[in-house]
């Protein structure tokens, strides 16, 4: 997914392959270059856009951490107040300059990943390899995170929870950094809630080659947990290799290209992919065994 990624030993590749194929069902393993990084090819390719769902008119009467329930099962949904940072980095990959400025509004993202709970709440079923109710649900494709998204939202309507003028979403790339930095509480730490990637991650060095159940580690600042490592996390925003120089409001990424944007690094990937300025990416298509989603709202 990123270079520095493979590991030493034949044996834990075998492994992965292993594990893969009981993801995907035909042994294919993501494409990779030679520094073995995720795809990152952009080419033009039609853009599967979240189908639109009807506004609620649920009153949105406070900014706060909001709590949902969807067939018995709940999470929370962090309130994140908008503002100015600089995203990207200047001492990571090639794909997180230039660093620029980014000015966003209020919005709300997922305390944690997605639960296997709250997928199959949804869903009807759990596509996971690493079984557990309280893991993040794993083994699914950009795609059908989009029917789930859209299906969470059918459910919340009917249900009289949605605030008016909100749909749960994928959070945009910039959002994802943005809150995965802090937001506004910022301490400026290169994992999301700490210099000390253990503290925070599930990655290679501690996972034991496997998901973990979320909040296990230290929240970030905003109270946020497991935006570095567990699962990679797609993002709303189709990928470009770079970023623009000028100042943005509330981007959403390029038009169209060949894959969709991937954050935070995953139980098998090494401590450099867990920073919070890492990015990956992936054809909206594929599936792995290390990928999950974390919603916006």
């Amino acid at each position: 997914m990123k270079k520095n990624t493979l590991l030493t030993a034949s044996l834990f590749i075998a492994i992965g392959a292993w594990l893969l194929s009981a993801c995907t069902g035909n042994g294919e393993t993501p494409k990779r270059d030679t520094k073995d990084t995720l795809v990152k090819k952009p080419v033009s390719a039609e853009d599967a856009e979240l189908e639109e769902t009807p506004k609620p008119a649920v009153p949105d009467n406070s900014f706060k951490t909001r709590e949902f329930t969807v067939n018995g099962v709940s999470f929370k949904m962090v309130a994140v107040a908008g503002g100015e940072f600089r995203m990207g980095s200047d001492d990571g990959e090639g794909d997180e300059i230039p660093v620029h400025d980014v000015t966003l509004s209020d919005y709300y993202i997922g305390e944690t990943e997605v639960t296997q709970a709250l997928w199959e709440a949804v869903m009807g079923s759990n596509p996971s390899y690493f079984k557990g109710s309280d893991n993040p649900v794993e083994c699914v494709s950009y795609d059908e995170c989009i029917t789930f998204v859209k299906k969470l939202n059918d459910k919340l309507k009917a249900a009289g929870q949605l605030p008016a003028g909100r749909e749960f979403r994928l959070p945009t790339e910039a959002e994802w950094e943005y809150a995965a930095r802090g937001g506004n509480r910022s301490q400026g730490y290169r994992y999301s809630g700490s210099n000390t990637r253990s503290s925070v991650a599930w990655y290679y060095g501690n996972s034991k080659y496997r998901t973990h159940p979320v909040k296990k580690k230290q929240a970030n600042e905003l109270g946020l947990y497991d935006m570095s490592g567990n699962v990679w996390e797609w993002c709303y925003d189709w990928y470009s290799n770079g970023y623009s120089s000028s100042s943005q409001t509330n981007p959403k990424g390029p038009s169209t290209s060949y894959s969709r944007v991937l954050r935070g690094g995953d139980w098998n990937y090494d401590a450099q992919g867990c920073r919070v300025a890492d990015r990956g990416s992936l054809p909206p298509d594929r599936r792995d065994i290390c990928i999950g989603l974390r919603l916006a709202l």
